[in-house]
């Protein structure tokens, strides 16, 4: 594992944000007569496990700091609402194509919304270069040790009330909640999965290190990062990490299903896990997949 972050920081992140972030339930079920679990991170403060790092990453900082992040939406609306509860600033970069339903929640949390750029990394441009003035600090989606250790509490959670659990699967992006879960599971397996066409995490484990990668998919808005964080890769390209690639037709697929079995109402990012699942391509014999968001204008087909 990474020299940079250990389990020991997780820990230590949980009991930072234990005071505002929720505890999200584990549900066990049997789908198509095979057992799996389901981590309902969906119902999160912000709607998805962002908040987790967002809140460690302000609280281990100045309480004057003006934060600034970039974000496909997800990230920004956990800054936005971490920085309300703590009473703090924030001023969140989103790219033009940030979903509605997104956008106008970062609003209406109270941080200051700045569209720019046609894609995530054009976004965090302009973020950093507004963050450099004084009193401002930039907080990463996914490439800062500290946001990678909160999200990692989410896997510490899973391990807690499943032990007997032996794949936690995640949707990845940039692979800050990847790599915390990795951290957090140990040696059971983390299972990686994204969109064929959407896959920085997967490409830059084939390759051996981080590389630029196309951004094309139904759930392109929360896994749009073109490049794999080289601190999230320094970490799943020494743990126990399986690489699996989905359809948008079975990611929206399997977030219909989710409606229609458990009556949740999951954004497709949400859904790839259980995409995998239902493909028959996630190892081991009792899985548990995160779902991680509900942050859209959801309906069912």
């Amino acid at each position: 594992m990474s020299t940079l972050l250990s389990v020991t920081d997780v820990h230590a992140a949980a009991g930072r944000i234990r005071p505002y972030a929720r505890r999200t339930p584990l549900l066990r079920a049997d789908v198509d007569g095979r057992p799996v679990l389901l981590k309902l991170e969906q119902l999160q403060l912000s709607g998805s496990f962002k908040v987790r790092g967002a809140l460690n990453g302000m609280l281990s900082g100045s309480p004057d700091d003006h934060i600034v992040t970039a974000s496909g939406g997800n990230h920004g609306l956990g800054v936005a609402t971490a920085a309300a509860l703590l009473g703090m600033a924030a001023t969140v970069y989103v790219p033009e194509t940030v979903p509605d339903a997104k956008a106008r929640r970062i609003e209406a949390a109270g941080a200051k919304l700045i569209r720019h750029g046609a894609h995530y990394a054009e976004a965090a441009e302009a973020a950093a270069d507004f963050a450099a003035q004084p009193g401002h600090r930039y907080l990463h989606a996914y490439n800062d040790p500290i946001v990678v250790a909160g999200q990692g509490t989410l896997g510490a959670e899973v391990i807690a009330d499943a032990p007997d659990v032996d794949a936690v699967v995640v949707a990845a992006g940039g692979g800050g909640l990847a790599a915390g879960t990795a951290l957090a599971i140990g040696d059971r397996r983390t299972v990686v999965v994204e969109p064929r066409f959407c896959c920085s995490a997967h490409n830059a484990l084939a390759a051996g290190k981080p590389v630029d990668s196309p951004v094309d998919s139904v759930a392109s808005s929360a896994l749009g990062a073109t490049r794999m964080g080289d601190l999230p890769f320094s970490v799943l390209s020494t743990g126990n990490v399986h690489s699996v690639l989905v359809s948008d037709e079975q990611i929206l697929s399997a977030r219909d299903r989710l409606w229609e079995e458990f009556r949740i109402a999951a954004e497709p990012a949400a859904a790839t896990t259980f995409a995998a699942w239902l493909a028959g391509v996630v190892p081991g014999e009792l899985a548990c997949l995160v779902i991680c968001g509900a942050n859209t204008d959801w309906h069912a087909a």
